[in-house]
């Protein structure tokens, strides 16, 4: 198919999300954009989440984990090991976090460690938000647009730094006045189109195996491709790891996320802000069993058409398109025309929501927790908005940076380093929080806070580095956000004080 027709599909895609943004961000404000005026329907934000959370490392990576290798076998369904923790971690979120932001009215939540212990361990927890959210957003960001630098523009001769740059500015263009108020009805827009394109990609695949739902997870678990739990306690993949880290990984990533949480303070109470997050990790579990679904069958359509599995590569007209390319590989050469356009639509919506709330999110903290805009009554609405959006279009440029880095990287599964990464930003944040809540101690107002947040991670690199020679084959996974959440607790244990009872 013709890479430019393939690419006016994205122009046209993007034009509509520019007429949305321009319909939603009129009369907007700060408040508008930040909080969206605490006014959002809770059923758009729960929908719109769904986007937010999967975003263009789903859509691309997760189906091609399935075939992948650890160790002498395929990963098959091991992913949902994740999955399963991610659905406990929403729970936790909903009925601990929650009620805490909305008990204390915040707009950041990092004000929540004002609150709790003083200057000091606020700005540490909004930095170390900022520098999370900038890795993670900027590695999706970086998946999608690869995906089509390698299928549509590398064809037309455009160079990957010019893609990157555009989209950023695309980005930048319809989220620059709504903020918030925009995004809840973009990403709405863009999940429903996600969503189109997996279902059908589903259902062109079944049909062209001549496969029902039953028969094809038969063919699936023949090939060994439905294995869900991993029992080897040394291995990286090992299921109590797994369940537990993403339980933590959604504790840390969602719950203690300015993006994810800007979004759920923005609708009206705390009731419904709950309902929004039970109701969208049901649809998040059962829309990622889809998305390996979907991996399997990928699988199993290249071996129908003479590739095969030599010395762990899936080899297709002798290409190895193991891993993240095998989705784009199948979609856009091998498929039927209408369902290759689907697709692209289907990435760009996954492209979108992961760097559009992500922007919006680090902006929001860095003039709310770092430059104090808020409490600014020196600087009237003018002078703030416009502090405003010279920090948004600061954070574009730190994007296109991330992204080139990501590029010279250039891995064949990023969720794996995605994964890893977090495990490393958020685990202060975790530790913080959880200091925090489960116990009464107060902190001294001193930078060794932000000292031992930055030593844990540390810390936790060496140990991961050295687990395996260190324990007997251990190695440590997914479950390092727990280990360097509870490096940060232990440290910040040891500096704090007991609170004076008689003058709390």
């Amino acid at each position: 198919m013709s890479p430019v027709f393939l690419f006016s599909f994205v122009i046209a895609y993007f034009l509509l999300l520019l007429a949305v943004a321009y319909r939603t961000s009129r009369n907007s404000n700060n408040e508008s954009f930040f909080i969206g005026n605490r006014n959002s329907n809770w059923m758009l934000v729960a929908f719109g989440m769904i986007g937010t959370s999967l975003s263009g490392v789903t859509f691309v990576s997760v189906p091609g984990t399935v075939g992948d290798f650890a160790g002498a076998a395929p990963k098959a369904f091991t992913y949902f090991q994740v999955v399963i923790g991610y659905w406990l971690g929403y729970f936790a979120v909903a009925f601990i976090l929650l009620p805490l932001y909305y008990r204390l009215n915040l707009t950041s939540i990092y004000n929540y460690l004002q609150t709790r212990f003083g200057n000091i361990a606020y700005k540490t927890g909004a930095l170390f938000f900022i520098i999370s959210r900038t890795v993670g957003a900027t590695a999706r960001l970086y998946l999608v647009i690869n995906v089509l630098q390698i299928f549509i523009l590398d064809s037309i001769g455009v160079p990957f730094v010019i893609t990157a740059l555009v989209i950023l500015l695309m980005i930048l263009l319809y989220t620059f006045e709504g903020g918030v108020k925009t995004i809840v009805y973009t990403d709405t827009l863009q999940t429903t189109f996600m969503l189109l394109g997996l279902v059908v990609c589903i259902i062109y695949i079944m049909s062209h195996l001549d496969l029902s739902f039953g028969s094809s997870m038969h063919a699936l678990s023949a090939k060994g491709f439905t294995h869900i739990f991993n029992t080897d306690v040394n291995s990286k993949g090992f299921f109590l790891k797994q369940i537990v880290g993403g339980m933590f990984i959604t504790i840390a990533m969602t719950g203690l996320d300015q993006e994810m949480m800007q979004k759920n303070i923005s609708v009206k109470n705390l009731k419904d802000s709950q309902k929004n997050m039970v109701s969208f990790c049901m649809v998040l579990v059962l829309v990622n069993f889809l998305f390996l679904l979907l991996g399997g069958l990928l699988y199993l359509f290249v071996l129908n058409n003479h590739g095969a599995y030599q010395e762990h590569q899936l080899l297709l007209n002798g290409k190895n398109i193991i891993g993240d390319d095998i989705f784009p590989t199948i979609a856009l050469n091998y498929l039927p025309k209408a369902v290759s356009v689907i697709f692209i639509i289907g990435l760009i919506s996954a492209l979108f929501p992961s760097a559009d709330g992500a922007l919006t999110a680090i902006t929001s903290s860095f003039c709310i927790d770092i430059l104090g805009l808020k409490k600014r009554d020196d600087w009237d609405e003018k002078k703030k908005k416009r502090n405003r959006m010279i920090v948004h279009f600061s954070f574009a440029i730190i994007f296109f940076l991330f992204i080139l880095m990501f590029k010279s990287i250039n891995s064949k599964s990023i969720i794996n380093n995605i994964l890893d990464l977090a495990g490393y930003t958020y685990g202060p944040l975790l530790g913080l929080f959880a200091f925090g809540i489960f116990s009464k101690r107060k902190l001294p107002e001193t930078w060794m806070i932000t000292a031992i947040c930055l030593i844990a991670p540390v810390i936790c690199y060496v140990l991961s580095k050295n687990s395996a020679s260190w324990f007997g084959g251990y190695q440590i996974g997914i479950e390092l956000l727990l280990i360097n959440g509870a490096f940060t607790f232990f440290g910040l244990r040891m500096i704090s004080k007991k609170v004076d009872r008689l003058n709390s």
